[in-house]
């Protein structure tokens, strides 16, 4: 391609709406363009690099036997109602009518979709196993985009669904899943790890989130050097401390005034937080339920998705509750709430609780503490479970070891669904004796234009984007000093034919451009290699530098073509 033809605009100062790197960089590309807050468009450059990993998603996933189809984005209600979902997945789908006042949703994922098609077209154990999957462009009304590709409304992605005839089928196509997940993430050049994750409102037995390590990934990832556990802090169990071996002493109501927070009353009674209770309020909606107390040791942090899932609720069915008014109908009191005494609420208590003995909680009165309250003896709860925010220097609820805690991009999740779809939608299959089972269900996600996001947040520096060989627009760019010199251009003009000849993508820069200028935009688009021909010309040298490189070296014309072609094949 001929830089003096090309669609590009690049843009020497950061945009004001750009935080991170990613969006700073493919902003100033010219790669992206913003419409509105989360949606963007694809410039030419951009456009390439997505061809380029939705090229690598398709070859791995056909190496393993998926078939790709394409699904309409607009979806019918009435088959998210059928499974469960339309209420479920909450305020992101986005929802519309047609004329005839008939349900509609922009697609933020096709589970709906694809088991009506399977079941309306399998109904024999010979049909099975099957693994369709689709590249499509998928809608979710986020409440705050940000981050530009990294939280969008508007996004691509490539899903995938298996259908098996039982557990062991599943456990198989999941894993073939995995591994082509691997290998997807390898050669678009991503350092990632594949950690346990919460199965979230896609549901499921099971699943694997693939997080490209990044600071500024919004995936918090647990994992211990000790052993093998890897997990998103969703996700991970915590250890609770031992059960404590000190006698039961007496409850008692004490004064505390103005003692609204742990701290603060921690302070007052000179008492570590780790002998306190800290109580959340919540509100709860379309449940029998409508209030929910939620109760944990003094020094720990509420894991929200623990909470929602101790529930069984969608994550949008619950808020942090007005004091006063759950108050009047519960007898919590802001600041002051305990356990002991409260009612018409479901009660929620950590684990570690159960085992702690004599500790401080909120007496439901204005400045009043319990101290001495144990579990059991003086209050139980509706639910016990582990309600804990994992942190680093944990021990792993593996082996005990410390656990450390990265952060990640997530560019790709892999589901054990079984027959969540299937039973409720009947999407069954005949065996040999002709009896119906339900088709055991996998289903698998890649980002795909987050996937992009992430590579540029791991490949940048100072002067722009660094593109992995195997993603990047173009393999090489031949940047001539002086278009007006004819023997730098014949010179220039010859490594780009025989480039072309060879198979690699090149640009020619053939503005007539200062060479500072064609330099910057190299670097800023991120080119692997740069060929320049320059004064050297008449001798036949050139200067090749590779993007990571801090300086140029001399090669020959018919070196720089064949060093070129050669990295080029080892992507191949």
């Amino acid at each position: 391609m001929r830089m003096s033809k090309m669609y590009l605009k690049t843009l020497r100062e950061v945009p004001s709406e750009a935080e991170i790197p990613s969006h700073i960089w493919l902003l100033r590309a010219g790669m992206i363009r913003k419409l509105v807050s989360g949606v963007y468009g694809f410039m030419p450059l951009g456009r390439r690099v997505l061809n380029k990993i939705e090229t690598i998603v398709r070859e791995e996933m056909d190496s393993r036997g998926a078939q790709e189809i394409l699904m309409s984005a607009i979806q019918p209600a009435e088959l998210w109602q059928e499974s469960g979902r339309w209420y479920a997945y909450g305020p992101e789908m986005w929802r519309l009518k047609d004329r005839n006042d008939r349900d509609f949703c922009l697609g933020p994922t096709h589970e709906e979709i694809f088991t009506d098609i399977v079941r309306n077209e399998v109904d024999s154990y010979r049909q099975l196993p099957l693994n369709l999957y689709q590249i499509q462009t998928k809608y979710r009304d986020e409440k705050r985009p940000r981050f530009g590709l990294m939280r969008s409304r508007e996004f691509i992605m490539k899903d995938a669904y298996s259908f098996d005839r039982d557990w062991e089928g599943l456990d198989q196509s999941y894993q073939e899943m995995y591994d082509a997940y691997v290998r997807v993430f390898e050669r678009c050049g991503l350092k990632f790890r594949a950690v346990e994750a919460d199965t979230g409102a896609i549901g499921g037995s099971g699943s694997h989130e693939f997080c490209a390590l990044s600071e500024y990934g919004e995936s918090e990832i647990v994992y211990c050097d000790g052993c093998d556990m890897a997990a998103t802090s969703e996700r991970a169990s915590c250890v609770d401390d031992p059960e404590s071996s000190e006698p039961m002493e007496a409850i008692e109501t004490v004064f505390t005034p103005g003692t609204k927070t742990i701290a603060d009353v921690a302070s007052y009674l000179k008492i570590p937080e780790t002998k306190t209770i800290k109580a959340l309020l919540f509100k709860v909606h379309d449940v029998e339920y409508k209030y929910v107390a939620a109760f944990l040791r003094g020094d720990r942090e509420l894991n929200m998705t623990k909470l929602v899932n101790a529930l069984n609720i969608p994550e949008h069915a619950i808020e942090f509750a007005d004091e006063e008014e759950m108050g009047n109908e519960t007898g919590a009191v802001g600041g002051f709430t305990g356990p002991v005494g409260l009612h018409d609420c479901k009660i929620l208590v950590d684990s570690e609780l159960v085992g702690a003995r004599n500790l401080c909680a909120g007496a439901c009165r204005v400045d009043h503490h319990m101290v001495n309250v144990n579990y059991q003896r003086d209050y139980t709860a509706d639910i016990v479970t582990d309600l804990k925010q994992i942190k680093a220097g944990d021990p792993c609820p593996v082996c005990c070891e410390p656990v450390k805690i990265a952060r990640g991009i997530e560019v790709g999740q892999v589901f054990k669904l079984g027959t969540k779809y299937s039973e409720s939608m009947h999407a069954y299959y005949k065996d040999e004796k002709m009896l119906e089972h339900p088709i055991i269900m996998g289903c698998y996600g890649i980002g795909v234009t987050r996937t992009l996001a992430a590579i540029v947040e791991q490949h940048n520096d100072k002067d722009g984007i660094r593109w992995p060989m195997a993603v990047a627009p173009y393999h090489g760019i031949v940047t001539i000093v002086n278009t007006s010199d004819p023997v730098q251009v014949g010179l220039a003009e010859t490594i780009y034919q025989g480039l072309k000849s060879a198979g690699i993508e090149v640009l020619l820069d053939d503005r007539d451009e200062r060479p500072g200028v064609k330099f910057k935009d190299a670097d800023l688009i991120g080119i692997p290699v740069r060929v320049t021909v320059g004064k050297q010309a008449a001798n036949g040298i050139v200067e090749f530098k590779h993007r990571n490189w801090e300086k140029s070296e001399d090669r020959t014309a018919d070196q720089a073509v064949a060093e070129l072609i050669a990295l080029v094949n080892e992507i191949r």
